[in-house]
C-alpha cells in the first residue's frame, strides 16, 4: 500500500491541505448492504477509506472515479482493513486478459460505469472485452455463435464481477450531489446468454457488421451482447437490469 510520508505533508502548501481537509469535511452518506448468502467484499473500514479517496478524487478533479482509480482504491481499501487471517487482495499483472484483482482467494472482473447517459435501473458496460481479428466475421450471422462463446471463455477467467457506477445525485434520487454504488452481477445472469438470439445488422455502415445477442426472461429483457464492428471490435453489455444484481455500498457526498 502506499502512504504519505510526513516530509511530503510537510512540503505541501497550506491552501493543498485545506483543499483535501474541506473535501473530506463534506456532508456525506456511505452506507454498506449486508447480502444474504453473498461473501462480503468490504468492511466498515474499507468502505470509509473508498469513499474518502472517492471524495477527495472528486473534489480536486471535477471527474468520476476510472477504472484504474477503482482497482488501485479497492485493493488498498480491502488491504487496509484486513485482519491477520485474510488473504486480503492483490491486482492482476497489468494487461492480464481475464480477472482484474484477487479477493481472498476469489478472482473478480472489475468495470465502470460513468456517462452522461448513464440509467440508474440499466448497466451499460461499453467495453467488457476486446473481440479480435475473428476471419469468419464478415457477412455470415453464424459468427455472432463464435463470438459469444469469446465471451463464455472470457468469463471463465473470473468467478465474480464488481462494477462501481457513477451518478449525478439527481439522477440517483439523492439527496447529495454525488452518488457511487458498488454492485455485482451474478456470473449466473450473463451466462443466460447460452440461451440468447442472435441478430446480425446488416444494415450498418460497419464493416463488419454488428450484432446482438438479446437474453430475455419471459416478457423481461434482461441484456444484451452487442459485438461492435468496426475497427476497435468490442463486447458491449447494454442494459443490464439492475434489480438482477447485488447492491454491495453506496457513497453519496457533496462536493
Amino acid at each position: 500500500m502506499s502512504s504519505i510520508s510526513s516530509e511530503t505533508i510537510s512540503q505541501c502548501t497550506e491552501e493543498v491541505i485545506s483543499s483535501i481537509q474541506r473535501s473530506l469535511d463534506s456532508r456525506r452518506s456511505f452506507q454498506l448492504y449486508s447480502v444474504s448468502g453473498v461473501n462480503s467484499i468490504l468492511s466498515e473500514r474499507a468502505i470509509a477509506y473508498l469513499g474518502s479517496r472517492i471524495m477527495v478524487h472528486t473534489h480536486l478533479t471535477n471527474a468520476p472515479f476510472t477504472k484504474l482509480h477503482f482497482e488501485n482504491g479497492l485493493e488498498e481499501a480491502i488491504n487496509l482493513a484486513a485482519v491477520e487471517a485474510d488473504r486480503s487482495a492483490e491486482l492482476a499483472t497489468v494487461g492480464n486478459p481475464g480477472h482484474d484483482i484477487t479477493i481472498n482467494g476469489e478472482r473478480y472482473s472489475l468495470k465502470t460505469q460513468a456517462g452522461k447517459s448513464t440509467n440508474f435501473n440499466l448497466i451499460h458496460i461499453s467495453k467488457w472485452m476486446e473481440l479480435g481479428r475473428n476471419p469468419n466475421w464478415g457477412q455470415d450471422e453464424s459468427v455472432l455463435l463464435e463470438l459469444r462463446d469469446e465471451f463464455l471463455a472470457h468469463l471463465r477467467g473470473y468467478e465474480r464481477i464488481l462494477v462501481l457506477r457513477y451518478l449525478p445525485g439527481d439522477k440517483a434520487n439523492s439527496e447529495y450531489n454525488h452518488y457511487y454504488e458498488l454492485l455485482e452481477i451474478p456470473k449466473s445472469l450473463l451466462l443466460l446468454c447460452q440461451e440468447g438470439e442472435f441478430e446480425m445488422k446488416f444494415s450498418s455502415r460497419q464493416n463488419p457488421k454488428p450484432g446482438y445477442c438479446y437474453v430475455d426472461q419471459e416478457e423481461t429483457r434482461l441484456f444484451s451482447l452487442y459485438f461492435d464492428g468496426g475497427g476497435e471490435r468490442k463486447l458491449q453489455i447494454k442494459s443490464i437490469v439492475k434489480e438482477y444484481c447485488i447492491l454491495h455500498a453506496t457513497w453519496e457526498f457533496d462536493a
